[in-house]
């Protein structure tokens, strides 16, 4: 063999195995961008989510949803859109009714973290006592989102600005009392807390009323049993003021208690007494619209919208999108003025 065609051969080899190299390196990039590809369609629907922008696909995912309870319309339409959205985004809902016994609930929840779901909503329920439960979730390495549930443990929280409901009513209700007068509060569930936010903005309106003045001791509802019980403390509490007294008000967090409360009043006859309500229970809408019941005033929620959104959040979670701490649907003012056009934008859905 010739000394220059021994010379060639070490670059010769040299040029295959680059060759060689680069034809499998665009072959694991092709690979790679195909399943990229692949793993995108996936992802993608046409479903898009409560604040307009699309929301991935739950495919092959479950979700665990624990509610406190189902015995309101908050509670149950919270929850029956998390299951129709987990649904409709192709995943698997495992749905638990805590019948508000917070012993039940914090079982449902335990019961769901040994499921290992790719991802738990828990809906409500008293912050202090769930806490140790939450905590377990966390330490499960299962991600968790909460429906008008603020804890250290979620991810994100969905609610209404109960900030601002809470403000708005309050400065509703004093106004139409022409800034003086007695106020009944109800105020058995201030551990829950969106209750509490509201009550406390309440209270922190009132230091500009200087002339109103709460009554007490304050009102305890119940569950379940709320509107029938709120009746006869109503009933009761108009013997202590009747017609011609400075009693102008009830006030509650949650409707239940305000409609049983304007049940007594209807009933009695005392136009003089108003109520004021939070969360838009059609019951409610509908006594507002009826010019003849004292129920005046209602800081409606959507939240059917609300238990899609937190499902929204643990799709793009799941998907590796970025999530905020906190995701408010704006709540609305509804009274005597707009309440048949407050019902076309709350129930017709």
């Amino acid at each position: 063999m010739k000394l220059r065609n021994i010379l060639f051969l070490p670059f010769l080899l040299i040029f295959l195995l680059l060759a060689a190299c680069s034809s499998n390196t665009a072959t694991t990039e092709k690979e790679t961008a195909n399943e990229t590809k692949t793993s995108d369609s996936a992802s993608k629907t046409d479903v898009v989510g409560v604040d307009g922008n699309p929301v991935p696909s739950l495919e092959g995912k479950t979700i665990g949803v624990a509610v406190a309870g189902t015995d309101h319309n908050f509670d149950r339409q919270a929850y029956q859109g998390q299951i129709d959205r987990i649904k409709e985004l192709g995943g698997t809902p495992v749905a638990v009714d805590g019948e508000r016994d917070d012993q039940k609930h914090i079982a449902d929840i335990e019961n769901l973290i040994s499921q290992k779901p790719d991802a738990i909503i828990k809906q409500l329920g008293d912050t202090t006592v769930t806490a140790p439960v939450l905590k377990k979730v966390s330490e499960a390495k299962i991600p968790l989102f909460t429906v008008d549930h603020p804890s250290e443990y979620s991810i994100t929280n969905h609610m209404s600005d109960n900030y601002y409901i809470g403000t708005t009513l309050a400065r509703q209700m004093f106004e139409e009392m022409g800034g003086e007068g007695k106020v009944a509060v109800f105020n058995g569930y201030y551990g829950t807390r969106v209750v509490a936010i509201r009550y406390d903005m309440l209270k922190y309106v009132a230091k500009d009323y200087p002339k109103i003045e709460f009554i007490e001791p304050e009102l305890q509802e119940i569950m379940p049993g709320t509107v029938e019980d709120a009746r006869k403390k109503i009933q009761d509490l108009l013997v202590k003021y009747p017609a011609g007294s400075d009693l102008k008000a009830i006030w509650a967090a949650w409707d239940s208690p305000s409609i049983g409360a304007a049940i007594a009043l209807d009933s009695a006859g005392r136009t003089d007494v108003k109520v004021y309500g939070v969360d838009g229970d059609p019951a409610a809408i509908d006594m507002i619209a009826d010019p003849k019941s004292s129920f005046s005033a209602d800081m409606a929620q959507v939240p059917y919208d609300i238990g899609k959104s937190a499902v929204d959040t643990a799709a793009r979670y799941l998907a590796g999108e970025e999530v905020p701490n906190s995701i408010y649907v704006d709540p609305l003012l509804v009274t005597k003025d707009n309440a048949e056009e407050a019902k076309k934008i709350l129930f017709n859905k």
